[in-house]
């Protein structure tokens, strides 16, 4: 399977402590979310995020709804996590989210690695839209983030 990948990185003011809690909270993924994309989490599986959890999401891409379900495979705080998809619009997504603690500064190193059903088809959709949409959604989430974490 061909797949693509995704690094961004982002240097944050706060202890890595600070910055893993904001993220083991579901209901942050929202409000870091481009609001465009309707995304909303209509249940997950454990009270507190842990290793196992599954998360159902609906968002609406290019205005079609698409449910999404996630489930965290591996939960290491506060130092990183990973999430797969295992239903939604992806043949494979892959996201691991990493923490190194500076001091009083956190460096945050996503990796996302995804492709898309239907073959060469999937391919051609991605150079035409999904490549540009996901660029989009993570410079989104990196302006919020930046907001919830200002220097």
């Amino acid at each position: 399977m061909r797949f693509h990948t995704l690094r961004q990185e982002q240097w944050l003011p706060r202890p890595i402590h600070d910055v893993f809690e904001f993220f083991s909270n579901a209901q942050n993924l929202e409000a870091i979310t481009p609001p465009w994309i309707g995304f909303k989490i209509l249940s997950i599986s454990t009270p507190n995020i842990v290793e196992g959890t599954q998360i159902r999401y609906r968002i609406k891409l290019h205005g079609i709804p698409i449910h999404w379900k996630t489930e965290i495979i591996h939960w290491n705080p506060p130092y990183s996590f990973t999430d797969i998809e295992l239903s939604g619009p992806y043949k494979l997504w892959h996201h691991t989210h990493r923490f190194i603690a500076h001091g009083n500064r956190t460096q945050m190193l996503d990796c996302v690695r995804y492709a898309l059903p239907f073959g060469p088809i999937g391919r051609l959709i991605h150079t035409l839209k999904v490549r540009d949409d996901i660029q989009k959604i993570f410079a989104y989430r990196r302006l919020a983030i930046g907001s919830y974490f200002p220097a």
